[in-house]
């Protein structure tokens, strides 16, 4: 199992240069997921460069890797298998620029990139040691159906190319089942009321708590000012970093002291805190935010 996995990983990586490098990227943000059930099988006729005249059928039983990805505008799949002998075989269907695939369409005079207008269907399907440059072709898009952020849930497709102006097409399809799309990130940050000020000092101390619905790594900006007869006392913290597990609330603390408006300094008494979280999704190309804002109570410690 351990071999399996870190070659599965240098494939992994082995198929994300080579594909961004022959194919050129997807349109948007792609993502790449690893098919639970499905098949990549294709033909060409004696002669055919691509097929080299032979037929073949892949699953994700019998690969090292059998990923389906797609990016977030809904405009492209693509399929990267990896044998066990190291042979990288890639499929890229796109729509035209600004258009998603749709299922029930066949897309006509396809080409590839990057000769391929904006205008065009984009198609190629290459192995690792034999790429065509040019070419055209058309493929169906059977059934596509979606996940979060163009996550690709289901594909059923089917291909045909011609490589460089041969009159001999490889004929393919891609059948593809994905697990679960995995739940979107939801952060949430709480503030405490109370907070404590050193008088000698200025510096405020303030805090709450932060959850998530799955691990992630939150950056909090927090800032805090206290309205004064001779001004305003005003500072923050940026970029505080709070490590984030479902389950229980995570608190965190953090000091300032005032450092935004140097006409006055914080004091025992009401002020309002302010909080903007953010973080990654892990499993998606997205980023979320989540904003607070209450009023306080300083004291001193």
């Amino acid at each position: 199992m351990l071999v399996r996995r870190v070659t599965r990983t240098a494939a992994v990586l082995t198929a994300a240069l080579a594909l961004t490098a022959t194919i050129g990227p997807l349109t948007g943000t792609a993502q790449a997921h690893e098919a639970v059930t499905g098949s990549l099988s294709f033909s060409g006729e004696p002669g055919e460069y691509i097929s080299g005249g032979q037929a073949y059928t892949f699953t994700p039983e019998t690969t090292e890797m059998f990923d389906i990805s797609g990016p977030t505008a809904e405009s492209a799949v693509g399929a990267t298998v990896v044998t066990p002998e190291g042979e990288r075989w890639a499929l890229s269907m796109e729509a035209p620029y600004g258009q998603k695939l749709v299922s029930g369409t066949t897309y006509s005079d396809a080409r590839s990139w990057p000769e391929a207008q904006p205008e065009d269907p984009q198609l190629q399907f290459s192995v690792t040691d034999r790429y065509c440059e040019s070419g055209t072709g058309s493929f169906t898009i059977s059934h596509i159906a979606y996940g979060p952020h163009g996550y690709v849930r289901e594909i059923d497709a089917s291909f045909e190319r011609y490589c460089s102006g041969s009159s001999l097409p490889v004929h393919g399809e891609l059948h593809a089942r994905m697990p679960e799309p995995p739940a979107e990130l939801v952060i949430g940050v709480q503030l405490n009321l109370t907070g404590t000020v050193t008088t000698r000092t200025g510096e405020i101390g303030v805090g709450g708590t932060a959850t998530c619905n799955k691990p992630a790594r939150l950056s909090l900006n927090v800032s805090a000012f206290q309205t004064q007869k001779r001004g305003t006392a005003a500072g923050s913290h940026e970029n505080l970093t709070v490590v984030c597990e479902p389950g229980a609330p995570v608190p965190w603390t953090t000091s300032f002291p005032n450092n935004i408006d140097s006409s006055a300094s914080f004091e025992p008494g009401s002020a309002v805190l302010r909080a903007t979280t953010t973080a990654d999704d892990r499993d998606y190309p997205a980023s979320v935010t989540d904003f607070q804002s209450t009023d306080i109570t300083l004291t001193r410690p």
